[in-house]
């Protein structure tokens, strides 16, 4: 199974992975464009047009979008990101030409018709109401806009009710105007797909798009600090952070390893000590957010209220520990599950498709996977605990709680305990 890679005259990059043995392909447009690319008035844009792209183009209505690609037996479906948005479809072979029309229709065509944007404006103020009433997606916005106070990374991907109600049909155009450019999309197919043929229609559906924007993303600034909310409800959500490492950083992989081995399983140290052993709350988890120019390390936990003290303690000294604990034995367990998941992914074309357009949005270029293995291979005991020294010398940590939290310990008191 081998990838091609073309790059067009408007800067798109087309790329496929030949499956033949498959009867179906997945294909989308993906977009170096989410909510860390909005200005401040734009908070929420970048999810609103998601949205809007499916709601009417100059040949089809929404219904015809959708019944379209329906009656052929096939799938189609959007996502909004903090650094990318993507629109993928997934068909049978003989309807790929139909997938490749509809997505370049949504996406260079799209009418937004005022009486649409209303109506969908409503649908996300439903959106973002429920998310209002999901504690675990409340307790991570907290997180976020503590991890990176005033910059666009740290706003709500869905914005606010009134952002979102703010804005026209010209707010939207502007905004495509500026990120949906040639050199910033990604056209990414597997399956049984043709590349020539894919690469044909693409360039004829997307000819009049422009190959350069005129916005770059600030620069993230990683602040820490601490948020919290005091709620009516059972359970206190907890997440503690500190500052991680980029994508295309030398420590990446280490840290993606040392998040699985503190917190990535029923088998990682935080499991066992926490819920396990001491029996201190039912969900514990690591992970590393990585993003083009920064990261996030954290752990979130949610439990009691007269357990919230001692949960905070017993956390912080598992991510200490792992300055001079970790054993080649963890090490290698991590890199055998991240290994496996790697070539699993390799039996879904959408899975694939979505990890090459990424690649090639981040890095550039795709990245074949015996490369990728390699330099996890090369990561031992030794790495993951220079690189949770790296980590962990830091007391810049990041909080934030809601629920029943009066008994989480001060802010000081935390840091103080984390670093000693």
């Amino acid at each position: 199974m081998s990838v091609t890679s073309t790059k067009l005259e408007n800067g798109m990059t087309v790329l496929t992975h030949h499956m033949p043995h498959l009867e179906s392909a997945s294909i989308g447009v993906w977009v170096k464009a989410g909510s860390r690319w909005e200005r401040k008035e734009e908070n929420g844009i970048s999810h609103l047009l998601e949205h809007m792209a499916f709601k009417g183009t100059q040949t089809r209505t929404s219904r015809q979008i959708v019944e379209q690609i329906e009656q052929v037996g096939g799938e189609l479906n959007a996502a909004t990101s903090i650094e990318h948005t993507g629109y993928f479809a997934r068909v049978l072979k003989d309807d790929v030409p139909l997938a490749t029309d509809i997505l370049s229709d949504i996406l260079c065509n799209s009418v937004f018709d005022p009486k649409d944007l209303t109506r969908e404006q409503h649908v996300i103020e439903q959106e973002i109401g429920a998310s209002l009433d999901d504690p675990h997606d409340q307790v991570f916005d907290l997180f976020q806009k503590a991890v990176f106070p005033d910059q666009a990374i740290g706003r709500p991907i869905l914005g606010t009710v009134e952002s979102v109600k703010s804005f026209g049909p010209d707010e939207i155009r502007s905004y495509m105007d500026r990120n949906y450019v040639g050199n910033r999309m990604v056209v990414s197919a597997a399956g049984n797909v043709n590349h020539e043929q894919l690469v044909d229609m693409v360039d004829q559906r997307f000819s009049n798009l422009k190959s350069e924007g005129d916005l770059k993303p600030v620069k993230a600034n990683y602040m820490g600090g601490d948020k919290r909310k005091i709620l009516d409800q059972e359970q206190a959500q907890i997440i503690l952070g500190i500052e991680g490492r980029p994508y295309n950083s030398d420590g990446f992989y280490a840290t993606q390893i040392l998040a699985s081995i503190l917190g990535g399983g029923m088998s990682s140290r935080l499991f066992q000590e926490v819920r396990e052993k001491r029996g201190l709350c039912y969900s514990v988890y690591a992970f590393h957010w990585a993003f083009a120019d920064s990261g996030v390390f954290g752990v979130s936990a949610s439990t009691g209220e007269a357990d919230v003290g001692e949960l905070v303690k017993v956390i912080l000294d598992q991510l200490r520990s792992g300055i001079n604990e970790i054993s080649d034995e963890e090490v290698m367990r991590v890199r055998n599950q991240i290994r496996a998941g790697m070539l699993m992914s390799l039996e879904s074309p959408g899975a694939r498709a979505g990890q090459l357009a990424r690649q090639q949005i981040l890095w550039g270029r795709t990245i074949e996977m015996s490369e990728t293995i390699e330099r996890i291979n090369k990561i031992d005991a030794d790495r993951v605990k220079e690189i949770a020294a790296q980590l962990f010398s830091s007391d810049n940590l990041s909080i934030a709680a809601n629920g029943p939290v009066k008994n989480l310990p001060e802010y000081n008191e935390i840091v103080s305990h984390f670093s000693k």
